[in-house]
């Protein structure tokens, strides 16, 4: 099984940022940036647990949910891939690079 520590630790800190986040700043983009990778990392797992198959669509829920939409994704493609057969370090390092680039976007 591989380790995906670090990948839910990098989660964990966005979100943590995310809902510490003031309004205004939400509202500025970072919630949009948040949402994006959401949405992002949904598809990665979807793609792992069902392969062939359409990804769904993260719904927006708004600004405030963001943080719980970034922990419930990325929980996700943690465990599809530390389950998944043949799954690779490499994957978990890129997952782990959007995290971080979407929380410098952000500004957080």
């Amino acid at each position: 099984m591989l380790d995906t520590s670090e990948l839910t630790d990098a989660v964990d800190r966005f979100a943590d940022r995310l809902r510490a986040a003031p309004q205004s700043r939400l509202q500025r983009g970072a919630a949009a940036e948040g949402l994006d990778l959401a949405r992002e990392l949904a598809r990665l797992a979807q793609r792992i647990e069902a392969p062939g198959t359409e990804p769904s669509i993260m719904p927006d829920a708004g600004i405030f949910a963001v943080a719980d939409q970034l922990m419930v994704a990325g929980t996700d493609l943690a465990e599809a891939l530390r389950t998944a057969p043949s799954r690779s370090v490499a994957e978990v390092d890129e997952a782990v690079s959007l995290v971080r680039a979407a929380e410098g976007r952000a500004g957080l």
